[in-house]
């Protein structure tokens, strides 16, 4: 009687414990990255805003509304987030053999996107939730009457109908998202055989993971076998299947494939991966980054050097060649390279904060005017880039301009996620700024906004 009067509460804190991971685990399929490491590249933003666009349209959405975003996480996963923004992770983009795999996954999560799964997904968390709370009640009182077993048997059977319930409705929304990509892709003209190679390595990786294969019973996702038997007849069928891959498109992704490589990897498995003898464009853009991360700038500058030999005026070989210099104490020598790629990229956002960078740190007091000129010009295009909104902050504090380096510093540290210093900095910008001006409002919006988050913050503890 004692060991059963310890060992029934004891279970129905474990119980307790599970449903309540059960509706975390339901709430965190819906929650944006905001947590996520985000990994910004103007080459690779480029390159995936290409690769999407005509999917984008055939999903009945506007192009201008949907990014691709990278996250610095080497497995291989892809998500939407209740916005109309696709989520890859790097890992996925290193798996991945040419660019029209990861336009397969793109497709499907666009098919997400499109069929409103944020929403319905979120609805069903709550079902879910409601029946495992009505079950765990039920279970309580049985507990509490005396009726020990049949309590826990409550408690269990209404946790596994909220399982076996929410687990149905996102495996049928996988397959729903697996037949809108597959539609995408059709009308944009692109081959499903990347689709079906992409999901062929998630089934050598479950393979290997010794995933039963029997059914997806207490699955999210359908099995990879299961995905493929349904769309191969699907693709096999599309008048789009034996296109071939765009030759241009396919070699701007080896390029940027290489380049993540670089950054992301070890630098001893990226020369693992694209040794000295690999004298291709991606495998030298590679070790550029490999022998720059190792601190061997001449031998990353020698690498790149190779490369604008061949292509002088290309944009991203221009900007790794002056970040190198830069990063290596060198950047007077940095800027007319990355100037050049500032002109030759229209002023893209990102690669003018590494101009931006540059100029302020020649501390040649002739080149701060300019660097003010085009950091204003890079936040204004592309405000969510906290990099340039501190470089723009340091021009503002050398020449005196306390308050609008404040409001500076407040806009990188929204970005950043840091409510109370994004709070404090604005604070500080209002103590200055002409009130009812548009600096003094833009302060005061992110006062109000960072208030909130730490109020929110504050109750959460």
């Amino acid at each position: 009687m004692q060991h059963s009067s310890q060992s029934q509460p004891a279970a129905i804190v474990r119980l307790l414990a599970r449903v309540l991971a059960l509706c975390a685990a339901a709430m965190l399929a819906i929650q944006p990255a905001a947590a996520q490491s985000i990994l910004r590249d103007a080459e690779t933003e480029a390159l995936l805003a290409d690769m999407s666009r005509d999917l984008i349209l055939a999903a009945g959405l506007l192009p201008s509304n949907v990014n691709v975003v990278v996250i610095n996480d080497r497995s291989i996963n892809a998500f939407v987030a209740g916005t109309q923004d696709v989520y890859i992770h790097s890992g996925l983009i290193e798996a991945a053999d040419n660019a029209n795999e990861v336009q397969g996954v793109i497709a499907h999560e666009l098919g997400h996107i499109a069929l409103g799964h944020s929403i319905t997904r979120s609805e069903n968390a709550s079902k879910a939730g409601n029946i495992t709370i009505l079950s765990l009640l039920l279970g309580l009182a049985a507990v509490a009457a005396g009726a020990g077993e049949a309590g826990l048997g409550i408690i269990g059977a209404g946790q596994q109908a909220a399982i076996g319930k929410f687990l149905a409705h996102t495996r049928g929304e996988e397959s729903g998202a697996d037949v809108a990509g597959a539609k995408y892709l059709s009308q944009a003209g692109l081959t499903g055989k990347g689709s079906l190679a992409f999901f062929k390595k998630l089934q050598n990786l479950e393979f290997r993971l010794a995933i039963p294969q029997e059914d997806s019973y207490n699955r999210s996702h359908p099995l990879s076998g299961e995905r493929i038997t349904l769309l191969q007849e699907i693709y096999e069928n599309d008048p789009a299947y034996d296109t071939p891959l765009d030759p241009a498109l396919e070699a701007r992704f080896q390029r940027v494939k290489a380049k993540l490589v670089g950054y992301v990897a070890e630098p001893t498995e990226t020369l693992r991966d694209y040794p000295e003898s690999d004298r291709s464009v991606p495998a030298r853009y590679a070790r550029a980054y490999a022998w720059h991360k190792s601190a061997y700038p001449e031998k990353a500058l020698a690498e790149v050097r190779s490369l604008l030999a061949e292509a002088p005026d290309d944009p991203y070989f221009l900007e790794i060649y002056g970040q190198i210099l830069l990063e290596s104490g060198r950047p007077k020598e940095a800027i007319a390279p990355l100037q050049k790629a500032v002109a030759s990229t229209n002023a893209q956002s990102l690669i003018a904060g590494v101009y931006g960078h540059a100029l302020i740190a020649s501390e040649d007091p002739a080149n701060l005017p300019e660097a003010e000129r085009v950091l204003k010009a890079a936040v204004a295009r592309d405000a969510a880039n906290p990099f340039a909104w501190y470089q723009l902050g340091v021009v503002y504090a050398d020449r005196g301009d306390t308050a609008r380096a404040a409001l500076a510093s407040a806009e990188r540290y929204v970005l950043q996620g840091n409510a109370p210093l994004a709070l404090q900095s604005a604070e500080q910008a209002m103590t200055s700024l002409p009130q009812g001006s548009a600096d003094w409002i833009r302060a005061q919006d992110i006062a109000i906004l960072a208030r909130d988050a730490v109020e929110r913050q504050r109750r959460r503890r």
